[in-house]
């Protein structure tokens, strides 16, 4: 099906609510695929809620770059976002777009930000890729393993710069910790505790009409058509709304990765040879029976390294007011001095770190002060500008979709995990469970409502 036939027969009510400039393409003034030395990069956001306008602030922030195109199902965001871009322009140059499809189209787009509801990720990216477009993508990745595969595969075959947007690795305290831990001053590494906001429990199930402002067939895209309920979506005309889209196996796997690839990034980056041969995993965790939430709202996961250096994972409380030994850290809070509901600590045999977004804190106290490291790991102070920067030099990012997908793959492999109650062990060669078939069952493509599918690399049907 074409993209201009599945337009016709599916959005009628499409339309563009402001002219796109006329724009030399940034691209056509450099070489090698980047912009010009003197060109501002072009810069089209998909996905305009209150997560993608303040990344898309950052964008904004920037004089390297111009935001020209937003696109949102939701009128209601993109006419938030417009107000936001031409309050910074002035010069009302920004066009609006209800499907994203016709974004991508846009010759003079260099690259994109996207930050959609989790489960249209992968395949806004994969389209955004094959359009030629840089990728700003917001975490987590995507609702299987074989997502990520795909992802990464397409931009590694389309030669684009990827930047996850995992942006604790352009923050100096985050960095710092791993260089210290990478460069042997806390002795030989030994364990590894992670912790992050737990899933948030309940959530209406009770249908209601569907905003009139609000295209929910598209964005449900390719996830089960399931009604619309008040909570789905933040809406901020209604008091104590929130987003239940979070915390539904639907749309996402919850705060297992929604928040906790940023610490399981950091533990990855900290300590990349946790891929180093077969990865043991074994969780438990605790799942709402009731309600619109159903992904992990307490978790325990162990993994173990083939160098030996454990890792312990656990979710805190978000909603969840019964305390047990998956969510109880007063130990760890005895142990650090300090914790908040975030955070990486990696212990060694003369020393510990732990580092989140409030802290870098270390025993002996005298090692933060440390300069003589071994190791430096790249520098960035700014994510999004460390995005445009890659695009101009065509260098990796700072988290670029390699990296990426090792964080999304420690997402769901606690997942799976807790979903499976049992030992696994990861071969981290072929991507797979070793013998384990129940297992890699769980790492295929989900199935997707008609006409959307994923088929190899190729998406279907926009472009």
């Amino acid at each position: 099906m074409s993209r201009r036939r599945f337009l016709k027969q599916n959005l009628t009510a499409l339309s563009v609510v402001a002219s796109a400039p006329a724009l030399v393409p940034a691209t056509a003034l450099g070489s090698n695929g980047s912009p010009g030395a003197n060109s501002r990069i072009q810069v089209g956001c998909i996905g305009v809620g209150p997560q993608g306008r303040g990344v898309m602030g950052n964008f904004l922030g920037l004089d390297q770059c111009r935001v020209v195109a937003v696109c949102d199902v939701a009128k209601r965001n993109l006419n938030q976002a417009l107000d936001q871009v031409n309050a910074h322009y002035t010069d009302h140059a920004c066009a609006t777009y209800h499907h994203y499809g016709e974004l991508l189209e846009r010759k003079d787009v260099d690259a994109v930000l996207i930050a959609s509801p989790d489960h249209w990720h992968v395949a806004m990216a994969i389209d955004a890729a094959r359009a030629g477009k840089d990728i700003y993508l917001e975490k987590p990745m995507g609702l299987s393993v074989a997502e990520d595969q795909l992802l990464r595969e397409v931009v590694q075959k389309e030669k684009r710069i990827f930047q996850f947007g995992t942006q604790q690795r352009s923050s100096a305290q985050f960095r710092q910790a791993c260089e210290l831990v990478r460069s042997g001053k806390i002795g030989t590494l030994k364990n590894l505790n992670v912790w992050s906001n737990a899933s948030r429990p309940g959530g209406t199930t009770e249908p209601v009409p569907i905003p009139p402002d609000l295209d929910y067939d598209l964005w449900l895209g390719p996830a089960p058509n399931n009604p619309y309920t008040v909570d789905k979506c933040f809406d901020v005309s209604i008091p104590d709304a929130w987003k239940t889209w979070w915390f539904n196996y639907d749309y996402a796997l919850g705060f297992i990765a929604g928040w906790g690839v940023h610490p399981l990034d950091i533990a990855y980056w900290g300590h990349p040879a946790l891929f180093g041969g077969p990865l043991k995993v074994d969780g438990r965790g605790v799942f709402p029976e009731q309600g619109a939430c159903n992904t992990a709202i307490a978790w325990d996961v162990q993994f173990q390294a083939a160098d030996g250096v454990t890792l312990n994972y656990r979710g805190t409380r978000n909603g969840y007011d019964q305390i047990n030994p998956m969510n109880d850290l007063s130990s760890w809070d005895k142990k650090y001095g300090r914790i908040v509901d975030h955070g990486t600590a990696f212990e060694g045999t003369d020393g510990w770190v732990l580092v989140d977004r409030t802290q870098i804190r270390t025993s002996p106290e005298s090692l933060v002060e440390e300069k003589s490291l071994a190791i430096r790991l790249p520098r960035s102070s700014n994510h999004v500008g460390n995005f445009l920067d890659s695009i101009r030099s065509r260098h990796p990012s700072i988290c670029p979709v390699e990296d990426a997908v090792q964080a999304d793959i420690l997402c769901h492999l606690s997942d799976i995990a807790t979903r499976e109650n049992r030992p696994l062990t990861w071969n981290p060669e072929k991507e797979a469970f070793i013998k384990d078939g129940d297992a890699n069952r769980r790492l295929e493509l989900r199935p997707r409502r008609k006409p959307w599918k994923l088929k190899s690399s190729s998406w279907i049907p926009f472009l």
